[in-house]
């Protein structure tokens, strides 16, 4: 049976969302055990496919791959391969190689809520590079008429989608439910799933300071654990003061560039952000996904 073509699986792996870094040989000179354009396609689960060359050059671009594939950093390695550079190598070929590492599938992002913001989410987050999926029980709310821009939508129960959903080192997770019972549906569920070791790069949920506290209480009440509770952005997105559906969700997905990017600890807590020069401003207020504002709720 023929071995599947690289190209060919770089593109299914883009398709459904799984985690891989691809490594190419882009120069080489002198003896060496590759030549240019050899590739390895390493996944999220260690399974690789193609070869640069094999030997101890070839693990150490295979561990590089899986660091791609969990900071979504491209690197450029460089191999002298002499006794002198490499003692340990094996490979005393006198040759130099050049390999670039680069991730080669899109962040997902799945957006719990099929509500005015999450519209807004959709698109400004596809413009981004997202792969979204809106998830939503109502199915006029989790449609592709009304998210022409989503990967895929999803109309389910609340609380089976989260339970069933991938989550890998490519998940990105926004809760903006059309309300705080609903949230606290999809925090139960994921809080199970971080239990087993299944953590997204990214949980955020939309409310204010206020419906937070209110929530998480509830939600310890109920057990979870309060490690899960603290890896929850809330209230999420950047602090740019916005108001309006499209406002808060340039904040939201500049928070999720800001993870993706510069790493999962450059966004601070919402309350940390600072403009320069200034206190820290009014409190943003977030929508419900019928336009009523949440943060005026008492709890």
């Amino acid at each position: 049976m023929a071995r599947p073509d690289i190209f060919e699986e770089v593109v299914r792996l883009r398709r459904d969302g799984v985690p891989a870094a691809l490594a190419t040989i882009v120069a080489t000179r002198g003896s060496t055990p590759g030549r240019e354009t050899m590739r390895l396609l390493v996944l999220e689960d260690g399974t690789f496919l193609g070869t640069v060359g094999g030997g101890c050059l070839e693990a150490e671009v295979y561990d590089a791959a899986i660091e791609v594939i969990r900071d979504e950093r491209p690197r450029t390695l460089q191999f002298r391969l002499t006794e002198h550079e490499s003692p340990d190598s094996g490979l005393l070929c006198g040759g130099e190689v050049t390999v670039f590492v680069e991730p080669i599938t899109t962040p997902a992002l799945w957006i719990f809520g099929g509500g005015h913001v999450s519209k807004a989410l959709c698109t400004i987050a596809t413009m981004a590079g997202f792969r979204v999926t809106v998830v939503d029980d109502r199915p006029a709310y989790a449609s592709p008429e009304r998210f022409p821009d989503a990967a895929e939508t999803v109309a389910r129960d609340i609380a089976t989608a989260p339970a069933e959903m991938p989550i890998r080192a490519n998940s990105y997770i926004v809760v903006v439910t059309r309300g705080h019972k609903e949230d606290g549906v999809v925090l139960g569920a994921l809080a199970r799933r971080a239990e087993a070791g299944e953590r997204p790069r990214f949980l955020g949920m939309i409310g204010s300071k206020t419906k937070r506290a209110v929530l998480f209480r509830h939600l310890r009440a109920d057990g979870v654990d309060e490690g899960f509770l603290e890896s929850v952005r809330s209230p999420v997105g950047l602090n740019l003061g916005g108001r309006s559906h499209e406002e808060i969700a340039v904040a939201v997905v500049g928070e999720l560039i800001s993870v993706r990017r510069l790493g999962g600890d450059a966004a601070a807590s919402w309350e940390g952000r600072r403009r320069p020069g200034r206190g820290a401003g009014p409190e943003r207020i977030d929508l419900d996904p019928d336009g009523s504002d949440r943060a005026s709720e008492a709890g």
